[in-house]
């Protein structure tokens, strides 16, 4: 995708569509979104998919849904506004014969038909006038190119098909191969006209401007430098040197500077990425230097942070073309590729760790975000059994695979993988800050003896469903009041000190969740906590035994507190003991469920426990 992700939701509604699907899906990075009652094993499940669909449109997100384009167009119609705006929209046949971009083919609609059949061997349905004509759409450049003003490309395509001409002008024209492979009707003077230029230009009515994304800018600062400050930096050198900004095809830095917030948000704020280069690699760029500088060198290693770090996006054909350029707490310089745009990056990105929680493990209980950040990772770190849980999820992905019991070389690995510049995936059960291995993350970070790289790693954690909450869910509402999670594991937490928790959740009259309830080797402590928790509440105080949420073999038990059984709890379960206040209430077809109320019985107007 010439390092841009698109990530389209691709729409399936039956079990035939799936693997035209997953091959999709592996090609662009995207999501598998199923209809519930007939599929399973996909990234998002939906109800009903008018509903659906019209969601997915209304946040702009690119759709590639396996259907008829009849009824996919039916389903959207309610909510079709803006061409401007929308995003591209595909029907695929089940067999991939036809793919047709049914909306946004300016938007990229074209471009992702013609690259999936392509891969596909298939045939793209493209029906868009320019298209046809001349090979591309001029308000869709390829990857790397941007329009200086996008809302000209419409009339002069237009002319173009009414039988003008149009001549190619500009110092970077040269390497606009995908005009020249076009069947554009070129004249020298013709008096419609394409520059090609990472110049500014005044406006012209007769002149579309495209501008090669060929810059690269190097970026020093202070630590904790105003973003501000360095974006009108940035602003100043371009408006002095006669550049557009929108010509920016990367910043660049120091590493030492990863985890500057200041140059992401100046990244941000002009659309473009970011990359970071040893101070080695800048070293290197020393006899390019316009300004080396021993006081820098004494201090990072290197002599020159922004015009090296300019210099070394843009390869060894480049060259300066901005000088180092100073504010009170910034530098910046700018170079050009001389070679076209910078699609093939130099440099390093900032590493992320994303710290998931993948529920049970289920497709259907496992989060949106989770799923997109799991396909957004290019490295998956695990236990193996949790990694084997995501499935076709992750296809594509390395995977580091961890026995349990190896917690600490998890996680360490998985934040030295990001380190690298790599985006990871740290695979958790249930949600992965309760028992989990976020809290490992933050603990090495503060004092675990990382390298350097692995200190300025970007950190994501996204909750999952924990064991707790599934366990309530599947019994009722046991958790509706005040409740508390103890684990009766000694392992990392003295005995004594779980004794104490013990008996002030008892004293409390929390209800209480318990984790790691036994093991093979410990057995007397579920019955400590019951015989404890006996001394504060009811005899008939009900208690949940979940067991595989969520897998095969799940079973969900309830019994009094007084007839908990030890031997009824094994390693995968979970414990949930009600407070004084839980009850039990019988369903029409004999299911026992748990609440705790909340107390809504005593409050002004309510009809609860009131009788007719």
């Amino acid at each position: 995708m010439s390092g841009e992700t698109l990530n389209p939701a691709i729409v399936v509604l039956g079990p035939s569509a799936l693997p035209v699907a997953r091959e999709m899906a592996g090609l662009l990075e995207g999501e598998i979104h199923g209809l519930s009652s007939r599929v399973e094993d996909v990234d998002v499940l939906f109800d009903k998919a008018a509903v659906h669909l019209r969601s997915l449109f209304a946040a702009k997100r690119p759709i590639i849904a396996v259907m008829a384009s009849g009824a996919l167009l039916r389903c959207l119609a309610p909510v079709l506004d803006d061409k401007q705006t929308e995003p591209p929209v595909l029907a695929v046949a089940e067999d991939a014969s036809s793919i047709v971009p049914i909306l946004g083919g300016h938007h990229r609609g074209n471009m992702l038909a013609r690259l999936l059949a392509n891969h596909l061997g298939s045939h793209a349905a493209i029906t868009t006038a320019g298209d046809l004509r001349f090979g591309l759409a001029l308000d869709e450049p390829p990857a790397g190119w941007v329009l200086a003003e996008p809302e000209k490309a419409k009339s002069i395509m237009a002319r173009l098909l009414a039988g003008e001409e149009i001549r190619l002008e500009g110092i970077g024209a040269a390497h606009a191969r995908w005009l020249y492979e076009s069947s554009l009707p070129f004249d020298d003077d013709a008096p419609l006209s394409i520059r090609v230029s990472h110049l500014v230009s005044d406006p012209y009515d007769n002149r579309l401007h495209i501008l090669p994304r060929d810059l690269g800018v190097g970026l020093g600062c202070e630590r904790h430098c105003d973003a501000a400050q360095i974006i009108a930096l940035v602003e100043e050198g371009f408006a002095e040197a006669g550049l557009s900004t929108k010509a920016i095809g990367a910043f660049a830095s120091i590493d030492l500077k990863a985890d500057e917030g200041a140059l992401h948000e100046v990244a941000k704020h002009f659309g473009a990425p970011l990359r970071f280069f040893t101070a080695q690699q800048l070293e290197l760029e020393t006899p390019r230097l316009a300004n080396p500088s021993e006081i820098v060198f004494a201090e990072v290693g290197c002599h020159g942070v922004s015009e090296g770090a300019a210099l070394a996006s843009v390869g060894a054909s480049g060259k300066l073309l901005v000088d180092k350029r100073k504010s009170a707490r910034a530098t910046m310089a700018v170079a050009s590729t001389q070679a076209g745009p910078l699609v093939n990056l130099l440099g390093r990105q900032r590493g992320s760790l994303a710290v998931v929680g993948i529920g049970p493990g289920t497709a259907d209980w496992r989060s949106p975000e989770v799923s997109k950040l799991v396909g957004r990772s290019t490295d998956l770190v695990g236990y193996s059994l949790y990694l084997d849980l995501l499935e076709g999820l992750a296809d594509g992905k390395t995977r580091h695979d961890f026995d349990l019991g190896k917690e600490e070389d998890r996680v360490r690995h998985a934040m030295e993988l990001a380190g690298q510049g790599r985006d990871v995936a740290l695979v958790c059960s249930g949600d992965a800050g309760i028992y989990a291995m976020a809290t490992l993350v933050f603990e090495l970070l503060a004092e675990g003896g990382l390298s350097d790289a692995a200190k300025r790693i970007a950190i994501h954690v996204s909750p999952g469903i924990s064991a707790l909450q599934a366990a309530a869910a599947r019994a009722g509402a046991p958790l509706g009041h005040d409740f508390c999670t103890i684990s009766l594991s000694d392992l990392l937490t003295p005995w004594p000190d779980i004794q104490r928790r013990v008996k002030a959740a008892a004293e409390g009259d929390f209800v209480i969740a318990f984790y790691n309830p036994v093991s093979r080797r410990r057995r007397t402590q579920l019955a400590y906590a019951r015989d404890v928790l006996l001394e504060h509440r009811p005899a008939d105080t009900p208690v949940i035994l979940a067991t595989n949420l969520g897998r095969e073999g799940e079973l969900v038990r309830v019994v009094p507190l007084a007839e908990l059984n030890i031997d009824d709890v094994d390693m995968l379960t979970v414990v949930i003991v009600g407070s004084s206040d839980t009850r039990t209430v019988e369903s029409g077809e004999g299911r026992t469920w748990v609440y705790t109320p909340r107390g809504y019985a005593a409050k002004d107007g309510t009809q609860i426990g009131s009788r007719a």
